[in-house]
């Protein structure tokens, strides 16, 4: 099958298969590896992902770090709650962000908002970027260190809305992968968190080789897709940097003809949207709207690991795009009556050949 419709990703999934919460050791949750070629499905824990890599072997993981995004603001006037997610800042001398605001049909340019209990922030907005978006200029002559350090105070973490419940203590270290490094991200690369120290160490010990990129997550890839021709969707830019170390250590493993395996669909992402005619990754640091459905050509990864996702989703086009559609459609059936834990929280599935 060959789909190019919205309606062919779509399948039934049980409220209660939405991980609310993270398990207390993010190495222990479910892996179910789905092997390309013989259609074969195996059920085992994420740790014992080092048993499918070898020597030289590399894991190009996404090291962008998730920030207090989301901030609630009151209108001017009507002292409406308006909710707030900081997406990038467009120019930090103006103190302007591109920024979603909800409900959107209650924000238009010229308003202005009023950020913390005394007001400590004040933006108004000056343009509208999409039908959520806007761009916002905070109203301050204050030093941009200490315009900064203020706006996060101000913020929390954006747990996606599906789960149902308010942002709490534990998301404070679970919702960071453990690689983080370069801050500018509202979500962290889901599959990208399983990972701890220890296995990483293991890995290495063993040989397997960690490349870092950077794309730093948007709201983008989690907002329903309203049209059913994917031809027709158009996802939000997002910045990547790909650096040239990182570039030196995954075509050494492709000159040797080694596993190189892409953490989550931000990572997919980026090295699809910087590479040779042949393969190799390229050095970058710009933008990409790059959206994966069927049919695609890979050229970088041969394997991929990423979680179990929504209906609809994203993510789910990327996995189903990676390796046969059927094949994946059947995995997540069996996923749903294993009863894998799904989102952001959720188990993981490794593709490989």
């Amino acid at each position: 099958m060959k789909p190019k419709k919205l309606m062919h990703f779509n399948f039934d999934l049980p409220d209660e298969l939405i991980a609310r919460y993270p398990i207390e050791e993010r190495d222990e949750c479910r892996l179910m590896v789905v092997h390309k070629k013989t259609g074969e499905i195996e059920h085992r824990i994420f740790k014992d992902i080092i048993e499918y890599f070898d020597e030289g072997d590399v894991m190009i993981v996404n090291n962008t770090k998730v920030f207090p995004s989301r901030l609630m603001a009151i209108k001017e006037r009507t002292g409406a709650q308006i909710e707030v997610i900081l997406l990038r800042e467009l120019n930090p001398e103006l103190k302007l962000w591109d920024v979603t605001v909800e409900p959107a049909r209650k924000i238009r340019i010229g308003n202005k908002l009023f950020f913390g209990e005394n007001a400590e922030l004040i933006a108004e907005v000056i343009d509208n970027t999409t039908s959520r978006g806007r761009a916002i200029r905070f109203l301050t002559e204050m030093p941009h260190d200490k315009f900064l350090t203020i706006l996060k105070s101000l913020g929390e973490l954006a747990v996606p809305i599906i789960l149902d419940r308010p942002i709490e203590p534990i998301d404070n270290e679970y919702f960071q992968t453990v690689f983080a490094k370069v801050e500018g991200s509202v979500l962290p690369p889901f599959a990208g968190l399983h990972f701890t120290p220890l296995l990483m160490k293991r890995m290495e010990v063993k040989g397997i080789n960690f490349a870092e990129i950077t794309l730093h997550i948007g709201t983008g890839d989690l907002r329903k897709i309203d049209v059913q021709d994917l031809a027709r969707h158009k996802t939000d830019a997002e910045e990547f940097i790909i650096t040239e170390e990182a570039c030196q250590i995954v075509n050494e493993a492709k000159k040797n003809k080694r596993k190189v395996c892409a953490v989550g669909d931000s990572v997919l992402k980026a090295i699809e949207s910087s590479h040779t005619i042949d393969g190799f990754l390229m050095p970058a640091h710009r933008w990409t709207s790059l959206f994966i459905y069927p049919p695609y050509e890979f050229n970088v990864p041969d394997a991929y690991l990423t979680n179990f996702n929504l209906p609809y989703s994203i993510a789910l086009m990327s996995a189903a795009t990676f390796a046969d559609y059927d094949l994946i459609m059947n995995a997540y059936e069996i996923a749903v009556k294993e009863k894998y834990r799904f989102h952001v929280y959720g188990d993981a599935m490794l593709i490989i050949d």
